[in-house]
């Protein structure tokens, strides 16, 4: 492996590229293993320039997998917007394909819900047996008529944000949940993200 990066760095040298002599040592220790107490002081700041820059790429991208595990805000507004166009294309099949789980409306544990403005769910992206009943009493543990309070902010607002508690259906926890929801002619589509 040396010989091939050291060929390398020889035919750059050729077509006039300058490369440093501190890299050309520094591919040297990396494809032969020599041991840091042979190294120049600028080889072993380089090693360890490496090492540290491996880790934090390793540390970033493992952080960027963590937040791409669940829903973000403008994730939800973006479902909601999707489901808001499909109803004015074709309402019926909109609805029962949000009530199927379909791939295109469930998204990690992100997912639409559909109510008329009586607070009746038409649609239920996470739980199908909801769908059709009359939920504007429905409460969260903290006694908060959320469905009541979606279905007035619907009245007075086009769109709006709404904090309750409800159940992830990922983890199976009770978390503090923020939905995204529009009133779109005579329904109200929702999407919202878990707190975590």
């Amino acid at each position: 492996m040396y010989k091939k990066n050291r060929i390398f760095l020889m035919r750059q040298m050729q077509h006039g590229m300058q490369v440093p002599k501190l890299w050309c040592r520094l591919l040297f220790f990396l494809n032969t293993g020599i041991q840091p107490g042979l190294l120049t002081l600028g080889e072993a700041i380089m090693k360890k320039a490496i090492v540290l820059v491996s880790i934090i790429a390793v540390f970033l991208s493992a952080s960027a997998v963590a937040k791409e595990a669940f829903a973000t805000k403008k994730e939800a507004v973006a479902m909601v917007a999707k489901v808001v166009s499909a109803l004015k294309t074709n309402r019926s099949k909109t609805l029962e394909e949000i009530t199927a789980k379909d791939a295109k409306y469930v998204d990690r544990d992100l997912y639409p819900t559909v109510y008329d403005m009586t607070g009746k769910v038409l649609a239920h992206g996470a739980n199908n047996k909801m769908v059709g009943k009359d939920l504007i009493e429905l409460k969260d543990p903290d006694g908060k008529a959320f469905i009541k309070e979606r279905i007035e902010l619907a009245q007075s607002k086009s769109n709006f944000w709404q904090e309750y508690k409800f159940t992830d259906p990922e983890t199976r926890k009770l978390l503090p949940k923020e939905a995204y929801c529009e009133k779109a002619d005579d329904v109200v589509v929702c999407a919202g993200i878990y707190k975590r």
